[in-house]
């Protein structure tokens, strides 16, 4: 049997324009840059996770015999995150989303009574901000 797997390490959205990226999740999300490589991605950590951002044009590309050997990839269309956030933080996070210009697209209350709410980041990918009891978590 194989050893159970202790969660996810990080997760990948994609976009074409990687500055407004950067200044969306860095400034008004307020995440730590770790790194950027010009037109190809930026990488952001986020709790105990890391949030990477990935220019489909680039990744999509194989890659060169001397670098890393990172097989292509990509995605087109909408892409989803859920961040995790304490259940007395939410409304706090709405305040300060639409004190950005962001507008909230869906506040729901779930049949576990946990809540959440949906926004867009400016490449159209949906973003959702859950307290941990979405699922059970604690």
């Amino acid at each position: 049997m194989a050893p159970a797997l202790e969660g996810i390490l990080e997760t990948a959205l994609y976009a074409d324009d990687l500055d407004q990226m950067e200044a969306f999740y860095g400034s008004v999300l307020g995440l730590e840059k770790i790194t950027r490589a010009g037109n190809r991605h930026v990488f952001f950590r986020c709790g105990a996770g890391v949030l990477l951002i990935f220019n489909p044009a680039e990744t999509i590309k194989p890659p060169p015999e001397d670098g890393l050997q990172v097989p292509p990839h990509g995605t087109t269309g909408s892409g989803h995150v859920c961040f995790r956030v304490a259940a007395e933080n939410l409304d706090a996070w709405v305040a300060r989303l639409t004190a950005a210009g962001i507008a909230i697209e869906s506040d729901i209350r779930w049949p576990t009574g946990a809540r959440s709410f949906y926004f867009r980041d400016p490449a159209g990918n949906s973003l959702e901000c859950a307290e941990p009891g979405l699922w059970n978590i604690d």
